[in-house]
């Protein structure tokens, strides 16, 4: 008689048969009314509601009003003009004449109550329209205005306790970390914390959140994830562009506040956080927050070893003359404004102990790109006893823009020459493996707010220990006690810059 068939045990049968049965991300449309606190600036037009158009386009919303509220007297036809021809993307004209039906506009001073009124009437008016009492107060507005409007917002109790409506704020989220506490407590008068949404565009990008899911869905690089393999990391977010049209907010605010105490920190968490246990929003930011927790400070005495700030000048971009920092409009010819931040950190905690993080960011750079390099310690023996090759180091590039692609760089022989080492990068370009478009970062926050999911939004606690980092460089920063030299538009910042990666025997990468 022929054998029986050996059968698995259900143990096995569950490894190889048991799968999640995923399905499609949610495309239900969805209703909302907005408010916009700043429809007629630069946020607005820019990013905000070219956004919510593309959204729009995408079959995102069922019925939906949004309402622009700003202190220039227009009518909403006047409105609509304005935004349209902000859009910079072509598009079907029968699809702005749709769109444009949503959008209204409301003239008003943001300190006058009577201007609160008028707007709990029309967001009453218009959620009964949409059947919905999905409300977002939205605050395009630069942050020393976001307290008198939340206190507005409170002293009518939003209009009446709406049970669904949330509160979007832009970073930065406070001047310092007492402002930021201050402004909590306000928001918190008006808001539950389930019902803030703190923006920080970069976790929406797409290769941010796939961090995760490389290294801990993939069993060859969470091992290595530590001190034990990594040399260093750093982080590079670097803008062509100057202040544009932002030279008061930039004069308020700095590199500093605008893209270290919120993006960069926010990037360094996500690269060096644990395991969640889940991917509910609050797993997502108790790992995060015990990254930031974990981070060594730095002192005064620190900063000249680990901390170099910068301020452009004239220099050409693309070929083409720029002016400098301190020629921009509404900027002080005497600023002493940082433009550019590098910096060193550390994170003492087991996985990363004496791991360096470098990061760097700045205005008018030699291009537009932010990238994360996580690089690999060198084997410990040259390859065959051949002491003249220089193995380059295996390395992990995560890019965020201009295009969003994960590489590996590995050593392989060289095919023309007899026993030498060849860098090569292996290569993942969302846009060509997948073949779709994805979301943009302010179309997935945005999204993502309007449903009511705040995994890739700031938490308050975060956003505290942030400040904590940052505050003791801004006050030195601010007290002139930190040299600011000029570097020329379209370099990659000030050669001093170079001092801090090369004193731990490293240098930038520059893609």
């Amino acid at each position: 008689m022929p054998k029986k068939a050996h059968k698995r045990s259900s143990i096995v049968d569950s490894q190889f048969l048991e799968s999640c049965e995923l399905e499609p991300a949610n495309k239900q449309p969805i209703s909302f009314s907005m408010v916009i606190f700043g429809g007629t600036g630069d946020l607005a037009k820019r990013k905000l509601l070219p956004a919510i158009f593309n959204l729009f386009l995408k079959g995102s919303f069922k019925s939906f009003s949004i309402i622009s509220l700003g202190r220039r007297d227009l009518t909403d036809t006047q409105y609509r003009k304005i935004i349209e021809d902000s859009l910079a993307a072509d598009f079907k004209k029968a699809d702005w004449v749709r769109f444009k039906k949503h959008l209204f506009y409301l003239q008003g001073d943001l300190k006058s109550s009577e201007t609160y009124d008028k707007l709990c009437r029309t967001t009453s008016k218009f959620s009964k329209e949409n059947k919905t009492d999905n409300i977002i107060y939205y605050l395009a507005l630069q942050p020393s205005l976001a307290p008198v409007v939340i206190e507005k917002l409170s002293e009518r109790h939003v209009c009446l306790e709406t049970p669904n409506r949330k509160v979007v704020l832009e970073k930065p989220f406070g001047h310092d970390i007492k402002s930021a506490r201050k402004l909590n407590q306000i928001i918190l008068k008006a808001f539950s914390e389930e019902q803030v949404f703190r923006i920080d565009h970069y976790l929406g990008k797409e290769t941010v959140q796939n961090i995760l899911y490389f290294r801990f869905g993939n069993s060859i690089f969470e091992p290595l994830w530590n001190r034990n393999y990594i040399e260093n990391i750093q982080i590079t977010v670097a803008e062509d562009i100057g202040i544009e049209s932002r030279g008061r907010f930039y004069e308020e605010s700095g590199v500093i506040r605008d893209v270290v105490q919120n993006h960069i920190m926010q990037l360094i968490a996500m690269i060096a956080m644990e395991s969640p246990v889940g991917f509910g929003s609050k797993f997502m930011h108790d790992e995060r927050v015990k990254v930031l927790q974990a981070m060594r400070p730095l002192c005064a005495k620190d900063l000249k070893n680990n901390i170099v700030l910068g301020q452009y000048g004239e220099g050409k971009i693309n070929k083409k003359k720029v002016k400098s920092y301190v020629s921009e409009p509404d900027v002080s010819p005497r600023s002493k404004v940082p433009t550019y931040f590098a910096g060193r950190f550390f994170i003492d905690n087991w996985r990363w102990a004496n791991v360096p993080f470098y990061v760097r960011t700045g205005k008018r750079l030699f291009k537009r790109s932010t990238y994360i390099v996580v690089t690999f310690k060198t084997p410990p023996l040259k390859l065959l006893g051949r002491t003249c090759d220089r193995l380059k180091e295996n390395n992990i590039i995560f890019s965020l823009q201009p295009n969003e692609s994960i590489s590996l760089g590995f050593n392989v022989k060289d095919p023309a020459f007899l026993n030498r080492v060849y860098p090569e990068h292996m290569v993942f370009d969302y846009e060509k493996v997948f073949q779709t478009t994805f979301l943009d970062a302010y179309e997935r926050v945005l999204l993502d707010c309007i449903k009511g999911d705040q995994t890739i939004f700031a938490r308050q606690d975060g956003i505290e220990t942030m400040w904590s980092l940052v505050e003791p460089i801004m006050k030195q920063a601010e007290n002139h006690r930190i040299k600011l030299p000029v570097y020329p538009a379209g370099s990659w910042g000030p050669e001093e810059a170079n001092s801090i990666i090369e004193e731990g025997g490293h240098q930038w990468v520059n893609l």
